[in-house]
């Protein structure tokens, strides 16, 4: 297993790789059909997963991955404490829109534990990583290299009032006025896992999220947001679980609500209503 650093460098390669790609897609006229759960998937979802199956194949051969595009067409690696969550495309709708809210998502998960997460944004520019013990970091991209980076972190809240930031596409009473003894001064309305990002680079104090997620559309931002400072937790209280398999009331990999934490004064709120 390489070290983590290097692991993470070889994912954030992959991601802007991956990116460029979509970029090329974005900037033109594309294709798109409907999958059997009624979400859009269009020619840069699979242009972009077989690039970061092909590139996490030969950095980390071994390591299993768990792609999006990949199990809906039941290609399911066997249970795996280790292994890779990736979407290759979050936010399918914000890139059919053309608002640039859309993202890659690469993440490591080790015995059910988010321990490294690559989040980009090709069409902002953005990228962001992190990793258990080595912190969060977010940098621009141009012309395909990461500039210089600058550290992650999550913000204490202001008694006069959070920030809350939630789905620009799933409408699921995700703004409050108040959370708890929490005023809400601003809601911020964002697609894919940029909502995540906000959160761990103190530009937003807390994400929830009321409706059904996949483990592939949140890990990579967990990943980030817990080595910025934060937490994920889901409806029991405890942090969000990965590698979730037979699960009686849901599918494979599926998510149940949660709430992103930036502070730990505001994860003592009641998880979702």
């Amino acid at each position: 297993m390489p070290h983590k650093e290097n692991l993470i460098a070889g994912m954030v390669e992959t991601a802007v790789s991956a990116g460029q790609r979509i970029m090329d897609i974005y900037c033109r006229d594309f294709t798109v059909v409907t999958k059997s759960d009624q979400s859009p998937l269009t020619e840069a979802d699979l242009v972009a997963e077989e690039l970061i199956l092909s590139a996490l194949a030969g950095q980390f051969p071994g390591l299993p991955v768990i792609a999006e595009e990949a199990v809906a067409k039941g290609e399911v690696p066997a249970a795996s404490a280790r292994f890779f969550l990736v979407d290759p495309l979050d936010g399918s709708k914000e890139f059919i829109s053309k608002n640039g809210e859309f993202t890659v998502n690469i993440a490591l998960i080790d015995d059910g534990v988010p321990v490294a997460g690559v989040v980009y944004a090709p069409a902002l520019k953005r990228i962001w990583w992190g990793g258990l013990g080595q912190g969060a970091q977010v940098a621009m991209v141009e012309n395909g290299h990461c500039q210089t980076p600058l550290a992650a972190e999550t913000r204490e809240p202001e008694r006069e009032g959070i920030i809350v930031v939630g789905s620009r596409s799933h409408g699921d009473g995700e703004r409050k006025a108040r959370y708890g003894d929490w005023p809400v001064a601003k809601f911020m309305a964002l697609g894919s896992s940029l909502k995540f990002c906000m959160v761990a680079e103190g530009q937003a104090d807390l994400y929830p999220r009321n409706g059904r997620t996949m483990e592939w559309d949140t890990a990579a931002g967990d990943a980030i947001l817990r080595a910025a400072g934060g937490v994920v937790l889901a409806r029991d209280g405890q942090p969000l679980r990965y590698g979730k398999r037979n699960q009686g009331h849901d599918a494979d990999f599926a998510n149940g609500p949660f709430v992103a934490y930036g502070h730990p004064a505001l994860a003592a709120l009641e998880a979702v209503g």
